[in-house]
C-alpha cells in the first residue's frame, strides 16, 4: 500500500523535506500543510522601486564547512535554479559606533578574533588576555554562552563592540545569552582541544575549507520566493495552504491522525509518518498529545521579534562604498543593521534607478520598541540611519515595513542537548525539522529538513 507522509510547515525546511522524500521514497504520497497563504516562511520576496527586495532572508552561504556546496545551493540546483544563483559584490561591511563607520576587522569568526592585533580602533582586548592555562577551553560536549567565553578570554569591549553586533545581525540576540555550540559549532569543537581562544578560532578557520575565488554568499535572481516555489513543484507534494494543523494524535492502528483547516470545517487525514517543520510553540502544541516530555522541551525555546524597513531613495543618493553596516547594542539605536541593497547586489543596480537600503530593527528583549505604526518605524529608521552615516538622507520615494514577530530563535546554552533529548523521546515515524531545532540560516534549515525526511523514510522502509 502506498505510504502517506505529512509535512507540517511550508517553510524552507518543510519544503526541503518534501523534495528529499520524493527522492528517497518516490512511491510515497506527501502532503505539505501550511497555515499561511503562501509557502516559504522567512523566504519572502517583495518589490520596491521596481526592484526585487527580500522581505525576509536575503541570501545563504555558498559553501559548506567541508568546502563543498552548501545544502541551499545543492537544493537550488536540484530544483532547477542553479543558473539563477547570483552573488554579492566584493564590498566590505562596517561597524557603526561613536558617530563613525569602522571596517570590520578581518580574520574573525562571527566577530571572535583569531588575531588580537587586528582590532585597532574597534575594540581593546583586556590586559593579559587569552593566557594559556594549560587546559582546553571547554570540556567535551560542554556548552557556554558565547559572551561568557569571549569576555573571560578577551574582555568586555571585544564582546560589546564586535561579537554582539555580528551575532545580533544573524540572531537578533545577545552574545551573553546565545549558545556557543549552536551558533559557532566549529569553534565549540576546537575549544575542546585548544588552550587559548585565538588558537581555537584559528583552528576552526583552518577546518573550514574555503575554495579560492568562490563567493561566500549566494541568492536567487528574482527572489528567494522562487526557491520555495521551485521546491514545492519538484516535490510533487499536495500543498494545502491556509490549512493549519490543529491536532496530531495516534490511531489504534499506529497511524498519525492530522486535523487541519478552519474550526468550522476541519479535515481529518491519516498518515504513516509526520514531519513537524514548525516554530517551537506550534510544534510543542501538536506534540503535547503524542510526546509530552519532548513537547515541554521544545516549548522552552524563546524567540526575538524584528522588523525590516526598506526604503527606495532617489537615484544618485550618496552612500559609503560598503555592502552595509552593523550597529553594536551599546549605541542604543533601534537600527541594528543596514544593507545597501543596490550596492551589495549588482544585478539590481541601475544608474538611473533608486538607491535601495534595507534596515533591520530590533533585538531580543526590545519588542516594546517595535510597537509603533509603520510610518513611525520608517521615520525612526531614516533618522537613525542618517545619524549613523553622518548625512541627512532624503525622504524615500517608496518604502515598506515587514514585521517578523517572534521570528528568530534564541538558543540558550544547552539547546543542542535539550533538542537531542527531545528527539530521542519521539515516537517512531515522527520527526522534527527547522530553525527551532537546528539553527538559523537557509543551508542549516535545508539540511534539517533533509535529515528529517531520511529518518521517516528509513522508518517507513522498516515497516514495509
Amino acid at each position: 500500500m502506498r505510504k502517506r507522509i505529512a509535512v507540517i510547515g511550508g517553510g524552507i525546511a518543510g519544503l526541503a523535506a518534501a523534495v528529499r522524500l520524493r527522492d528517497v521514497h518516490p512511491g510515497a504520497e506527501v502532503v505539505v500543510f501550511e497555515s499561511g497563504p503562501a509557502l516559504g516562511g522567512k523566504l519572502s520576496t517583495g518589490e520596491l522601486g521596481g526592484r526585487t527586495v527580500e522581505r525576509g532572508a536575503e541570501s545563504f552561504l555558498n559553501s559548506a564547512p567541508d568546502g563543498g556546496e552548501s545544502a541551499a545551493v545543492a537544493l537550488a540546483r536540484r530544483v532547477g535554479l542553479g543558473d539563477a544563483l547570483v552573488h554579492p559584490a566584493a564590498r566590505p561591511a562596517a561597524l557603526a559606533f561613536g558617530g563613525r563607520l569602522a571596517p570590520i576587522p578581518g580574520g574573525t569568526l562571527v566577530g571572535v578574533p583569531g588575531d588580537l592585533s587586528t582590532l585597532d580602533g574597534v575594540a581593546l582586548p583586556a590586559s593579559g588576555a587569552d593566557r594559556d592555562t594549560g587546559r582546553p577551553l571547554l570540556a567535551p560536549g560542554a556548552d557556554v554562552a558565547v559572551g561568557a567565553l569571549v569576555r573571560e578570554r578577551f574582555g568586555d569591549e571585544v564582546v560589546d563592540r564586535l561579537v554582539d553586533p555580528m551575532l545580533g545581525g544573524v540572531y537578533a540576540g545577545r552574545a551573553d545569552r546565545l549558545s556557543l555550540r549552536v551558533t559557532m559549532p566549529q569553534l565549540a569543537h576546537t575549544a575542546e582541544t585548544e588552550h587559548t581562544l585565538t588558537a581555537a578560532v584559528r583552528a576552526a578557520q583552518a577546518r573550514g575549507r574555503r575554495v579560492p575565488g568562490r563567493p561566500v554568499f549566494a541568492a536567487v535572481e528574482g527572489g528567494m520566493s522562487r526557491l520555495a516555489g521551485a521546491a514545492a513543484a519538484a516535490s510533487g507534494a499536495r500543498i494545502s495552504l491556509g490549512a493549519p494543523a490543529r491536532e496530531l494524535t495516534r490511531t489504534g492502528k499506529g497511524l498519525w491522525k492530522v486535523v487541519s483547516g478552519p474550526v468550522p470545517a476541519p479535515r481529518t487525514e491519516e498518515f504513516d509518518a509526520v514531519i513537524l517543520a514548525l516554530p517551537a510553540k506550534p510544534a510543542s502544541r501538536l506534540l503535547s498529545e503524542v510526546a509530552p516530555e519532548p513537547a515541554a522541551a521544545v516549548a522552552a525555546l524563546d524567540y526575538a521579534s524584528v522588523a525590516l524597513a526598506a526604503m527606495a531613495l532617489p537615484a544618485g543618493t550618496g552612500l559609503p562604498d560598503l555592502s552595509g553596516f552593523l550597529v553594536p547594542p551599546g549605541e542604543g539605536t533601534l537600527v541594528k543593521a543596514a544593507t545597501f541593497f543596490t550596492t551589495k547586489w549588482p544585478h539590481l543596480a541601475r544608474e538611473d534607478g533608486p538607491v535601495i537600503v534595507r534596515v533591520s530593527l530590533g533585538r531580543s528583549g526590545e519588542e516594546e520598541r517595535l510597537q509603533r505604526d509603520d510610518a513611525a518605524l520608517l521615520e525612526t529608521a531614516r533618522r537613525e540611519l542618517s545619524d549613523l552615516l553622518g548625512v541627512g538622507l532624503p525622504v524615500p520615494a517608496a518604502a515598506w515595513v515587514q514585521r517578523w514577530g517572534g521570528g528568530l530563535p534564541q538558543y540558550a546554552p544547552g539547546h543542542a542537548d535539550r533538542i537531542a533529548a527531545a528527539r530521542a523521546g519521539l515516537p517512531e515515524g515522527l520527526a522534527l525539522a527547522g530553525a527551532a531545532f537546528d539553527g538559523v540560516g537557509i543551508p542549516v534549515c535545508v539540511a534539517s529538513g533533509e535529515r528529517a525526511a531520511d529518518d521517516v523514510s528509513t522508518f517507513l522502509k522498516e515497516i514495509a
